[in-house]
């Protein structure tokens, strides 16, 4: 039984990775970013959010490393940060 337990650190990060994708508004833009790399502006239209609410949410998942950023001159585009969090996507 012991085979298939994380340890504790694995553990608390699976766990963070849910907390971040528990909220609505994060798991949209998360699923929008599977498709591939999107500004903020692209991401506010698509989830119908507001570009100061997407830009917050960017802000937590970045934080977390869900997602990650390029900047190119004054666009920034965002993308998923780890293939490990893709894959635990497409599971859920």
């Amino acid at each position: 039984a012991k085979e298939g337990i994380l340890s504790g650190t694995d553990a608390e990060n699976l766990c963070a990775v849910f907390r971040m994708l528990a909220e609505p508004t994060r798991m949209r833009i998360v699923l929008s970013l599977l498709n591939g790399e999107m500004c903020v502006y692209h991401l506010a239209e698509v989830t119908d959010s507001t570009v100061s609410g997407v830009s917050h949410q960017l802000r937590v998942l970045r934080d977390n490393k869900i997602v990650k950023a390029k900047r190119f001159g004054k666009n920034v585009e965002y993308s998923i940060a780890d293939e490990h969090v893709h894959k635990i996507v497409k599971m859920i």
